[in-house]
């Protein structure tokens, strides 16, 4: 079946971001940043939250190649070193502790709770969400229309990020945390092959190797 131009590539791009970006893995680092915050402050919570990653996120898709560029680095080398990256990362997710262990223990040895850290940064606005995004908007290979569809795509991966946050309380108890630990999981194998196609495409894009076109 052949899509239409450009939907392919939207559907990756949700897939990408929703996969690095973890909505389902940020729940239980909610309810611990929410732990003393009052019921009726949740949703004042989860939107400062959301719009710090929104900030933090949309900055670095619009200047994040430009600085690299800036100081003399090549966006394929990026791509790789980026794909690497991400690949640890979900070799993290796969075999170690799940986003939401990780972070709460962080955050409970810094004794600091509340909606920028550890919920925004690094929870939503992960390492590998800040990759992913200067990643696929490489200025050489798109247009401003595909890189305000990519934003567009970002913006609706964070609205879904929100309403989970919302429905914290009614997900945890529905899938448990062996729930959020296998979805954890299976979000990591995903990355881990978002990642190596990155590695090949900045290898591609650095004239280190010729690849055939995905079939359709």
């Amino acid at each position: 079946m052949t899509w239409p131009f450009g939907i392919q590539d939207l559907i990756r791009e949700f897939i990408t971001l929703f996969v690095v970006i973890d909505p389902v893995g940020s729940i239980p680092v909610f309810l611990f940043a929410t732990a003393a915050v009052p019921q009726r402050l949740h949703r004042s919570f989860a939107l400062r939250a959301v719009l710090v990653s929104a900030l933090v996120l949309g900055l670095f898709l619009v200047l994040g190649q430009i600085i690299l560029e800036g100081i003399g680095l090549r966006l394929g080398a990026f791509q790789i070193a980026g794909g690497i990256v991400l690949f640890l990362f979900a070799l993290s997710m796969i075999f170690g502790e799940t986003k939401a262990a990780s972070e709460i223990k962080e955050a409970e040895s810094e004794d600091l709770s509340g909606a920028v850290f550890p919920l925004a940064i690094p929870s939503i606005a992960s390492p590998g969400a800040i990759l992913a995004v200067v990643i696929l908007t490489d200025n050489h290979s798109t247009g401003i229309v595909e890189q305000a569809m990519t934003a567009g795509v970002l913006a609706l991966v964070l609205v879904v990020t929100f309403v989970l946050l919302l429905l914290a309380s009614k997900i945890q108890r529905w899938i448990g945390q062996t729930g959020v630990s296998v979805i954890s999981r299976v979000m990591g194998l995903i990355l881990a092959t978002v990642a190596v196609d990155a590695v090949l495409q900045g290898l591609e894009q650095m004239g280190v190797l010729a690849l055939s076109a995905a079939p359709v």
